[in-house]
Formats: C-alpha cells, sequence, structure tokens
C-alpha cells in the first residue's frame, strides 16, 4: 500500500512537472516568436502547480524535508526527545487533517455555486480541491511516520 501511494505521488509530480514545463515553454513561445499569447496556458500551469505544491507537501513529509525550528529539540535527549518529536507530528497530523476538513468545505461551497475560471471555464473547485488532498495525504503520511515511531520507541523499551 504505502509503495503504491509512493509511486502514484512521484509519478504524478514528475509528469506534472514535465507537463507544466513544456506548457510554460509553449506559451513563452506563442508569445515571443508568433505574437500570440494564448488566454487559457497561464491558468493551467497555474492550477497544475497548486496541485504540484500541495502534493509535494505530502512527498516532503516521506522525505522528511520540511522546514523546522530544532532549537528545542536539539535541548532534548533520548526519550525525551524522542516524545517530544511524536507530540510535534501529532500536532501537525491534526493540522493536516483539521486543514483538509475546512478545504473540502470550500470545495463543496464552490461546486454548489459551480463558479468557474476566467479563461478555461473549468470548475474552479478542481484548483481549490488540491488544498484538501495534499492535507490528506499529508496526513496519512504522517500517520504512517507516528506508527513508525510508535513501533521504534517500543522496540527500544524491550531491550
Amino acid at each position: 500500500m504505502r509503495n503504491a501511494f509512493d509511486k502514484i505521488e512521484e509519478y504524478f509530480l514528475v509528469g506534472s512537472l514535465a507537463f507544466n514545463v513544456v506548457l510554460i515553454f509553449f506559451q513563452v513561445v506563442m508569445r515571443y516568436v508568433f505574437h500570440n499569447s494564448l488566454s487559457w496556458s497561464e491558468e493551467l500551469a497555474r492550477y497544475v502547480f497548486l496541485w504540484q505544491t500541495w502534493v509535494g507537501a505530502s512527498f516532503a513529509v516521506r522525505l522528511r524535508r520540511h522546514l523546522r525550528v530544532e532549537m528545542l529539540a536539539d535541548l532534548l535527549k533520548g526519550r525525551a526527545r524522542q516524545w517530544y518529536e511524536l507530540f510535534i507530528f501529532l500536532v501537525w497530523f491534526a493540522f493536516s487533517v483539521f486543514i483538509a476538513w475546512q478545504g473540502s468545505v470550500m470545495t463543496a461551497f464552490l461546486i454548489k455555486r459551480w463558479q468557474v475560471s476566467a479563461a478555461m471555464q473549468i470548475p474552479i473547485a478542481w484548483a481549490y480541491a488540491s488544498v484538501p488532498a495534499g492535507c490528506a495525504m499529508m496526513a496519512i503520511r504522517l500517520f504512517w511516520e507516528m506508527k513508525e515511531m510508535l513501533a521504534n520507541m517500543r522496540k527500544e523499551a524491550a531491550c
């Protein structure tokens, strides 16, 4: 399950990055070579970038690449540090669940209003859906991380 999740995330991020590079390159060529810009390409690139950002936040959890202030964590050693780290992950998990829930509420509101984007005339909810999707994915990853931390703490306590 976890490997499939990892692969889907990676393929999405790599594929969407390649798509955005080609799209923006095409827009630049159209604007500066043909003096005729496309009305929809910038909007599509922006929405793809939104999805990359939120899915990338989940991916960063896997790689432990989120920015952190570690001043307090560096003062703690051993078991105290492990409990502190677990507490931080728990708060982060709760925040991710909250943002996913609130993002879902906002996305549902936009679906009901049937608001569409300016250039492409697609439902704006598709762009907003990146927030609850990315935060839910991040919450799943954080849950896995906390589960692994607890298993390691139990192993160390048993030794």
